[in-house]
């Protein structure tokens, strides 16, 4: 049975029923119901916005949920001046004073994402901001406290920004007092039929259409597929299908020439050494081609559920050579 956790929109959901999301929305109840600041980490698409919007939703807190994309705000100033606002004169052209969001965020929620982007200045604030709720306007000598609960998000790694000097040990270890990490949607390949589901329904919902019905095959395709825009990209591949959609039967075509555009090759490794992650790691003597080639259609044919087309496509070779492999393999054991 699917577990759904409604959105603050009542159009957007987190729907899933992997163990891992289930925990990871536990974990981050217990840290919104502890009023601990909850640091959100997980490539992009992932979700972490949509999560956030899910905190506010389940915080009880009455003020509204203000969010800030620290890449919009690459200007040294204008980070600390969005963010905790500033007095009239603290800039040569700035006539007025200004209400910072953290202002405005009051009896609410504050999400700030992208911090890997910080300048060191801004850093040492949000230290500052995250250790005791205090902060300071710019042009102003006086301390201000928050009671805004705070959520920040990064997509980069905070870890190997922290070793080349670009981001502050404290503020890494502060931020991670309680962090949660969203899985890329290849490591939840369970929740693509949900998903997908769903955003069919969203798609026919928005372009006024009727609500298409997918081949079985669908399914499976989706899920041989890397995603590297992980639910984003997902939502954007049905949305388009939806889109050209004329037929009582969904057509693969969309998907297929997505996933064409998409492949990204794997960087070409030197190093001679194996780790644990090279797929060679259990063998004491590499296999011949042959029978890397034996195993490899082997392996495509289980993950496709027996369907030679979608075989054949992670293979990258046609339908026919693949079913002629497959002829010669059955001959020889014959």
């Amino acid at each position: 049975m699917a577990s759904t956790a409604k959105n603050i929109s009542p159009s957007n959901f987190i729907i899933t029923r992997n163990k891992t999301m289930l925990s990871i929305l536990q974990d981050v109840k217990s840290a919104v119901e502890a009023r601990k600041p909850l640091f959100i980490t997980g490539e992009g698409g992932t979700g972490k916005e949509l999560l956030a919007d899910y905190v506010h939703e389940i915080s009880g807190l009455e003020g509204g949920l203000v969010k800030i994309n620290i890449m919009d705000l690459n200007d040294d100033d204008v980070f600390p001046a969005t963010l905790f606002g500033y007095a009239k004169g603290a800039f040569g052209d700035s006539g007025e004073s200004h209400t910072g969001m953290i202002e405005k965020a009051s009896g609410g929620v504050l999400f700030l994402d992208e911090i890997s982007e910080l300048n060191p200045a801004s850093q040492v604030r949000l230290y500052k901001l995250i250790e005791a709720g205090e902060y300071i306007p710019l042009g102003r000598e006086k301390t201000s406290h928050t009671d805004a609960y705070l959520i920040s998000a990064s997509s980069a790694d905070l870890w190997m920004l922290q070793r080349s000097g670009k981001f502050r040990r404290d503020l890494n270890l502060k931020l991670r007092e309680h962090h949660v990490h969203l899985p890329p949607l290849r490591d939840r390949i369970d929740d693509i039929p949900l998903l997908t589901d769903y955003f069919f329904e969203e798609s026919a919902r928005i372009l006024e259409k009727k609500k298409p019905t997918p081949p079985k095959e669908l399914y499976t395709l989706l899920q041989t597929y890397t995603f590297p825009g992980n639910v984003a990209e997902l939502r954007r591949m049905v949305f388009e299908a939806v889109r050209e959609h004329e037929s009582k039967i969904l057509s693969l075509d969309v998907f297929k020439a997505h996933m064409a555009r998409k492949k990204v090759e794997k960087p070409y490794r030197e190093e001679l050494d194996i780790d644990d992650s090279s797929p060679f790691r259990s063998f004491r003597k590499l296999p011949t081609i042959k029978q890397v080639t034996h195993m490899l259609v082997e392996e495509s044919m289980r993950r496709s559920g027996g369907n030679q087309s979608i075989a054949a496509r992670m293979l990258g070779i046609s339908q026919p050579a693949l079913s002629k492999r497959l002829k010669n393999a059955a001959k020889k054991q014959n």
